[in-house]
């Protein structure tokens, strides 16, 4: 796992709350509908920004469980979510839960189970998990519409590429609904949501991948540390010099217990 000094972790808290990762979770949000009274599941949690905004319109009549496997996520996550009665947080994973059967109305999950070794086991344990007519609102990239500008095009595919193996699946978006429904879900709906930028925004998705890819790459050995550190200063070059052109599409995956 990757350690961070203190300036990359502020980047990436500074990323988590800016524009791009705040209008993903809002895709979620908006399609998990959450109403008064509802029991919701956010399976991998992490740091509790989705669980939060989640507990703050539940209200005292709802309830919202955080089940993260990383101590040190739900450790933020119970830290954020500090005077909020209505959280609890669970150490689990979307496989393997303590929940009773048919005991959530709702269950969301984002940007997990592109890390998911076992995607049947996983929509399994959720549809176990929801009541009759639960719904699961599932959001993850699907990496093959990454589209990333560069004056070394050879030297970007082999960054994505070595990038690529801290991921289990890399199309979620396409494979998921159909393991949905052999699981017994409905398909309500698969919604894109693009993201691209010509500017390199300091709390973007594109500042916070490179902040992660260039020593992940370099720690693996799958990269060396002069190439890795000149294809991130050359993203930064392209921005200031008006060239930059990054290009991602985000999905969201809306299924029904049926």
């Amino acid at each position: 796992m990757l350690t961070f000094n203190a300036r990359t972790a502020k980047i990436l808290e500074d990323a988590y709350l800016g524009a791009d990762f705040t209008r993903r979770r809002r895709a979620s949000f908006d399609a998990l509908a959450p109403g008064p009274g509802d029991h919701i599941a956010d399976f991998g949690c992490g740091n509790g920004l989705l669980t939060l905004e989640l507990a703050r319109t539940l209200g005292e009549t709802g309830h919202v469980t955080g089940i993260d496997p990383s101590e040190d996520m739900r450790s933020a996550a119970v830290k954020r979510c500090a005077g909020h009665s209505n959280v609890d947080f669970l150490d689990a994973t979307a496989t393997d839960t303590t929940l009773e059967s048919g005991s959530i109305d709702k269950a969301v999950s984002l940007q997990v189970f592109e890390y998911l070794d076992d995607l049947p086991a996983a929509c399994a344990e959720i549809y176990r998990v929801l009541k009759p007519d639960g719904r699961l609102v599932v959001g993850d990239m699907h990496w093959d519409t990454l589209t990333w500008f560069s004056d070394d095009p050879m030297r970007m595919l082999k960054m994505q590429e070595a990038w690529d193996q801290h991921l289990v699946e890399r199309c979620i978006p396409a494979i998921l609904p159909p393991i949905l429904r052999a699981g017994g879900f409905a398909i309500e709906a698969v919604t894109a949501v693009p993201f691209s930028s010509t500017v390199l925004h300091p709390d973007g998705l594109a500042n916070m991948m490179i902040h992660l890819m260039e020593p992940y790459v370099v720690k693996k050995g799958l990269v060396p540390a002069q190439d890795a550190r000149d294809w991130a200063k050359e993203q930064r070059d392209l921005s200031d010099a008006g060239r930059f052109f990054f290009s991602i599409t985000h999905f969201v995956i809306v299924a029904r217990k049926i």
